[in-house]
């Protein structure tokens, strides 16, 4: 059985306290896109994991497909499996894809195994994969708080627009990320921000992790300054980076960003 796991796009990220647990508190909405890998989970002898395409960082045993299987696995009488992953979405991008990853891992164990767990129930074991996980369960545009774990649904709908994404040759770590913020309360929530017209949210939407990032990484910077000069209505950088979006009324020409990174017409 193969599932289809996609990556997500941060509109807005607001990083607005420390936590007790070593978390932050933050606010962003969370929107799927459609950049994906492919994962496969078949009965075998014994667990084995197996990976193609993008070369996939870290000890397989901390993969968090295998830690979901061990968390299932507590709870039910599943048999070995070998799940193999074809890795498509950039790593260390801000796309969530490894948190992507774990939740449809989850789907998909919960299908072929007729598990029966409720939407309500993927959430909670998502949600102690890691702290974005569980968005990918229900996987549609939501104001994400909390750790980013606890979920409101809103109703945002951009097909009609060109969303493009450009990932430079740069990956940005989350102690980096995070070791350049500066937690500060939010005076206009996202939840009502993100209600404005598109064209109002370069005044009024931002992602805290930009300031430091920029400061760091001038070539991010400048792709997103290459996205507006291109006539985006919108762009940011996606999370902790390094990708950058830009949403777009006509698909535009993007050639000089094309030979430097790697573009995604969505």
């Amino acid at each position: 059985m193969i599932l289809f796991p996609n990556a997500k796009i941060n509109i807005g990220l607001n990083v607005t306290g420390r936590r007790p647990d070593g978390y932050h508190n933050l606010e962003t909405i969370f929107y799927p896109i459609n950049i994906k890998d492919a994962l496969e989970v078949v009965a075998s002898d014994k667990l084995s994991f197996t990976s193609s395409g993008l070369e996939i960082p870290g000890r397989i045993e901390d993969n968090l497909c295998i830690k979901g299987y061990h968390m299932l696995k507590e709870d039910f009488d599943l048999p070995p499996v070998n799940i193999h992953l074809h890795k498509n979405i950039p790593i260390g991008a801000g796309l969530g894809g490894g948190s992507a990853d774990a939740a449809f891992f989850i789907r998909l164990m919960n299908e072929q195994f007729n598990l029966c767990l409720t939407n309500d129930e993927m959430t909670g074991y998502a949600r102690r994969l890691g702290a974005d996980c569980a968005f990918f369960i229900e996987n549609k545009p939501v104001f994400a708080f909390e750790k980013g774990d606890e979920f409101e649904t809103v109703k945002l709908d951009l097909s009609a627009y060109k969303i493009v994404l450009v990932m430079p040759d740069i990956h940005i770590s989350t102690s980096e990320a995070f070791g350049g913020i500066k937690p500060t309360p939010v005076k206009d929530s996202l939840l009502e921000l993100i209600t404005e017209p598109i064209s109002e949210w370069k005044k009024h939407i931002k992602n805290d992790f930009e300031t430091s990032i920029f400061k760091s990484h001038i070539e991010i910077r400048g792709v997103k300054a290459a996205l507006y000069e291109a006539g985006a209505i919108y762009a940011s950088m996606s999370g902790s980076g390094a990708s950058v979006f830009g949403i777009f009324a006509e698909t535009p020409d993007l050639g000089l960003l094309e030979s430097e990174n790697e573009v995604f017409y969505l």
